[in-house]
């Protein structure tokens, strides 16, 4: 039987630890994420969601617990080793797009595969492929400057999922957009996940999208809950 994907035990976080105002973010957050499972994670603002996918993903360390991705500790690992699981395991969606502006966005996602070691036909190829998903296949040569929020963010996703990773982390994807595009441009993202059978966190303010994935959880008071 293959490991969860993504497996944290016993995570906790505080900010401005052992002063007057030390927050406590995260508190003994436990959470296992099966192979091709998509779970929601609903929380407002300042509950501590980022922080919690930031953890999952390798961006920040928690004060205790453990991460473990594919069955492997990522405890105590070196900035370069991590750095290379996230490049090549993890892939980031955010609210806003990031997209680099001066390169087209069929370039947005070849670059990510050039820095992994894929020759240019291929990740070319694959660029091309995800684009075709997602839809947006026509506006492959137009920077993001030219292309509409829904566009940009489904060529984020593209550029995301560029390096085939184990595991999505998305933070209020579809949150910078209006409802009508927010509802096909979360089709797209269930589209790619689904076709890759990859395992999701995707955390969101919007209880029918949520509603569309495996699982619901909720952040409350910094402990993880059933919705």
């Amino acid at each position: 039987m293959s490991s969860p994907t993504l497996e944290l035990s016993s995570i906790a976080k505080a900010y401005n630890k052992g002063k007057e105002n030390e927050v406590t973010v995260l508190r003994d957050i436990d959470l296992s994420v099966e192979l091709g499972e998509v779970v929601a994670l609903v929380a407002p603002s300042g509950a501590g969601k980022s922080t919690l996918l930031h953890i999952a993903g390798l961006l920040d360390s928690p004060d205790t617990g453990q991460v473990k991705i594919a069955g492997q500790d990522m405890t105590g690992l070196s900035d370069r080793k991590r750095t290379a699981i996230r490049r090549e395991d993890v892939g980031f969606v955010y609210q806003f797009h990031h997209l680099l502006p001066e390169f087209t966005a069929l370039e947005n996602i070849v670059l990510p595969q050039l820095a992994n070691g894929i020759s240019s036909v291929a990740a070319t190829e694959r660029a091309e492929d995800l684009l075709t998903t997602v839809g947006v296949a026509h506006r492959a040569d137009h920077r993001p400057a030219a292309l509409s929020g829904g566009e940009q963010q489904r060529v984020a996703f593209c550029r995301a999922l560029a390096n085939a990773p184990r595991l999505l982390l998305a933070d209020e994807p579809t949150g910078n957009l209006d409802p009508g595009t927010s509802d096909q441009v979360f089709g797209a993202l269930m589209e790619l996940v689904r076709g890759t059978g990859m395992s999701a966190v995707i955390a969101t303010h919007n209880l029918e999208l949520a509603s569309r994935m495996d699982r619901q959880l909720r952040l409350d008071g910094g402990r993880l809950l059933a919705l």
